[in-house]
């Protein structure tokens, strides 16, 4: 059957907007990307249109496999990052740089500090929005590749016991994953954390009627029954009292030894960057994932993503 394009020309806020068509749609779409890379194709899809890449917090990975998805496509690119040090440094507003950036690209895809400054972009914006992160609130496209991946793993998505680990409160990763996850199938949530980082009250009773939640704070009593593990770092940017991020930097760490208890089919990712919560010696264990699909979704996802939004793909 074939599914309708429900990208062509919308902002990308949140990961509430998605319906399970447009997931399967997206995902169809990420699968012919991965084989234009893979097949070392120059796509000439984007040609003619520039995209403007905003990131007023620090990126690496977000930002360059939004550049790459462009370019890849044959796509332009403004690339704009450390915004303290522009016009914003002289106090011009959000709304009046996207105004600005609007005349000189066809899309947006914004990093922001404050929650909800995508949505105030795109109210001010005649080009669609991509929020590539805002604050501490959501971040759609992370969810989408982590979600890709995971299908890509299981082939679906009903059954899975998935557990979040590490800074759930602040992880705007996690926020957008879980809301994805309860949208494509039954699926039990485990959420590890310490009691000051925990899950937000908000986003659980959005979820507890959708999904089975358990809440623990020990690693040790869900490692051997989950089917993926989603680890995230400590915030330290989020702290206002430093040494209360120093007690519980290290609260959860993946090692080898941990490893040896999980499931022979777990996957083990995380959005990156880690800061000591996964010890290397992980990473070549063929259940980690976080440096190889996990990365690499990144950029097939972003493109699809980008091709539909502009409505190059149908």
């Amino acid at each position: 059957m074939k599914r309708k394009n429900g990208f062509k020309n919308k902002d990308i806020l949140s990961a509430d907007q998605f319906s399970r068509q447009d997931l399967i749609f997206l995902f169809q779409k990420a699968k012919l990307m991965k084989k234009i890379v893979r097949a070392g194709k120059n796509s000439k899809m984007l040609q003619g249109k520039i995209m403007t890449a905003l990131f007023y917090e620090p990126s690496s990975r977000t930002f360059g496999s939004f550049i790459s998805a462009m370019q890849r496509l044959g796509g332009g690119i403004i690339p704009l990052q450390g915004m303290t040090y522009s016009s914003v440094a002289k106090g011009e507003t959000l709304e009046d740089t996207i105004r600005t950036f609007e005349c000189y690209s066809d899309i947006i895809v914004l990093r922001h500090p404050e929650v909800g400054s995508a949505k105030k972009a795109a109210l001010a914006s005649t080009v669609p929005i991509i929020n590539a992160g805002d604050g501490v609130g959501e971040h759609p496209t992370q969810a989408l590749l982590d979600l890709f991946t995971i299908l890509g793993k299981f082939k679906k998505i009903d059954g899975l016991k998935i557990a979040f680990v590490g800074d759930l409160l602040n992880g705007r990763t996690v926020h957008s994953l879980s809301k994805l996850l309860a949208k494509m199938g039954k699926v039990e949530f485990f959420f590890v954390s310490p009691k000051i980082l925990r899950m937000p009250e908000d986003l659980k009773d959005q979820l507890k009627n959708r999904v089975l939640i358990t809440q623990v704070e020990k690693l040790d009593e869900v490692i051997k029954k989950v089917n993926v593990l989603y680890v995230t770092r400590i915030q330290k940017e989020r702290f206002s009292n430093l040494s209360v991020y120093e007690k519980i930097k290290n609260f959860y760490i993946v090692n080898k030894k941990l490893m040896e208890q999980a499931r022979k089919d777990l996957i083990l990712m995380h959005p990156l960057p880690r800061v000591g919560e996964i010890n290397p010696d992980v990473d070549n264990d063929s259940r980690a994932v976080y440096l190889t699909e996990q990365m690499s979704n990144g950029l097939h996802v972003r493109m699809a993503l980008l091709a539909s939004v502009l409505g190059k793909i149908k």
